[in-house]
This record gives C-alpha cells, sequence and structure tokens, in this order.
C-alpha cells in the first residue's frame, strides 16, 4: 500500500463524524482523545468501541483502506480514522503525521501485534516481521506523535520466556523460532513501557497482559475474559482512580503483576533502546 497523507487518510472518516450527545461525557474527564493501534478488530476495536460509548474522542487505526472498511460503525462517532502498515517503516511514519495531524493525543494505547509469523517474513527495511510490528512501529510511533499524558503498550505473560540476545534481536543469525520471537518481542515492549515510566516521569507509561482472550489472534480455544482484556487498556487510558493514575506497572485484569525481571532493568533497558535507536534511526532519549 502507498500512502497518501494525513489529509486524504483522516478527512473522509473525520466528515462523516456525529457529534457526541453531551450526556454521555464524563465531567471529570482527564483524557478525552486517545489513540488505538490496531483497532479494526479484536481487543482494539473492542477498546475503542468502549470509550466511544462513554464519550470519549477515539482515533482509530487500520492497517489499510479495505481494512477500515471494517471500522465504518464505529468511525461515525470516532476522532478520525488513519491508515498505515506498522510492519512498513515509512508507513509508520506517515502515520506518526496522520496522528499529529488530528491534534494531540492524550493518550495513547499501542495495542496492534503480530503473534506466530511462519517464517522470518522479511519487512521492506529487511527486520523480520514480528520484531517490526511489536517492537519498532510503537518505538517509532513513541518518539514521533506528541508526548501524551498516558501510554499503554500491549504485552503478553509469554514475555516472561522472552530472554535473548539483544545483538540479535532482529533474527539475522538465529534459525527462526515463531514462538520465540513473540515472546521476546513482549519482553521488549515490556521494557520500553518500564522505561518511560522511569525516564518520562511526567508521563503515565504501562504495559498490559490482556490474557488468552478469544480474539482472531487468541483463537476460539482460547479461554481468557475478553472483557476484562480489553478494560483494563480503557481503564489505564482514561480512569481518574488512584489506582489507574500509576505509572510503571504490569498490569493483568486491573491486578498489577511482577514482570520479568530484564524488563525493569535498568542496564537491560539502556541496551535495548540503544538497539531500537540503531535498527529505526530515531533516539527516542
Amino acid at each position: 500500500m502507498t500512502t497518501t497523507g494525513a489529509d486524504a487518510a483522516f478527512e473522509p472518516f473525520a466528515r462523516r463524524r456525529r457529534p457526541v450527545p453531551a450526556r454521555r461525557r464524563r465531567k471529570n474527564d482527564l483524557v478525552p482523545r486517545i489513540f488505538i493501534t490496531g483497532s479494526a478488530e479484536g481487543l482494539g476495536r473492542a477498546a475503542a468501541g468502549a470509550l466511544i460509548s462513554e464519550g470519549h474522542d477515539v482515533v482509530l487505526h487500520a492497517r489499510t483502506r479495505e481494512r477500515a472498511a471494517a471500522l465504518n460503525d464505529l468511525a461515525a462517532d470516532a476522532a478520525g480514522v488513519v491508515i498505515g502498515d506498522l510492519s512498513s517503516a515509512a508507513e509508520t511514519r506517515d502515520l506518526a503525521g496522520q496522528v499529529n495531524h488530528v491534534g494531540p493525543m492524550d493518550a495513547v494505547i499501542h495495542n496492534a501485534g503480530v503473534y506466530l509469523e511462519p517464517s522470518r517474513a522479511a519487512t521492506a527495511e529487511g527486520h523480520a516481521k514480528t520484531l517490526a510490528v511489536n517492537v519498532l512501529a510503537p518505538y517509532m510511533l513513541t518518539a514521533l506523535i506528541g508526548r501524551p499524558d498516558r501510554l499503554i503498550y500491549l504485552s503478553s505473560g509469554l514475555h516472561h520466556a522472552g530472554s535473548g540476545p539483544l545483538r540479535d534481536i532482529d533474527w539475522t543469525e538465529r534459525r527462526w523460532n515463531a514462538a520465540q520471537a513473540y515472546s521476546e518481542s513482549k519482553l521488549h515492549i515490556t521494557a520500553l513501557a518500564l522505561t518511560l515510566a522511569r525516564v518520562w516521569p511526567e508521563v503515565l507509561s504501562n504495559a498490559v497482559d490482556p490474557g488468552w482472550v478469544p480474539t482472531k489472534m487468541g483463537g476460539p480455544a482460547a479461554t481468557g475474559d475478553l472483557e476484562l482484556g480489553y478494560l483494563t487498556q480503557t481503564w489505564l487510558a482514561v480512569s481518574n482512580d488512584a489506582a489507574a493514575t500509576v505509572s510503571g506497572g504490569y498490569w493483568y485484569h486491573r491486578q498489577r503483576q511482577a514482570p520479568a525481571p530484564p524488563a525493569r532493568d535498568p542496564a537491560f533497558q539502556g541496551q535495548l533502546m540503544d538497539r531500537l535507536a540503531a535498527l529505526t534511526g530515531i533516539a527516542l532519549f
């Protein structure tokens, strides 16, 4: 897909937006505008629907214009729809520009991800697709989108099995292992969330394990609670509860859990940030 700029991607959907009734807006809203990646289906779509129903301004995201058609029912009440393939660095940069064109975000939920890629599936830039979508794209969007008040990154309990050599984060030396690549990507995104909590004290940055839930990614056999899987994200994005207005947490169903030790190790975090900066050409700090 070739992106065509912020106006073309955003305006057709923005024009169809209906005013949100005032009765649906909460007087104590602190986070009225939220951007959610991967909101065409699954947890992202569920989170978007819940936030829109509460009267929040939500910016939706789809990988392509064809995928955006699945958002037609939500787009009318959304703040806009932005389009970009997160496996492409060029489209990820353009996507950040589209989001900034909409205006400042109060919260960003980095929900999009891929699971068990059957092969390394190199992107246009030569990166493993799992790394590109699950780690490089949220890292780039974090750097390029105007800094919000709250950041939420989707992790997984599998991040506990994500130990691997940072020198080969892109799987150019090892034989491809889809499950290990996914686990490593979730360790890295958890470490990113906790790094930001440490170095950006003015931002509430948290990681969320939604559990094994019955989405397209999780499959029909998943036994987790889908509602609790997405409500933890929305709670951290908009709630004024003291329990939700914290930073540096790793959460499962609104309960704080202990992340894997490397994720909260400043030395590991620093090495990871250096590696991501080298791979993307963007220094976050």
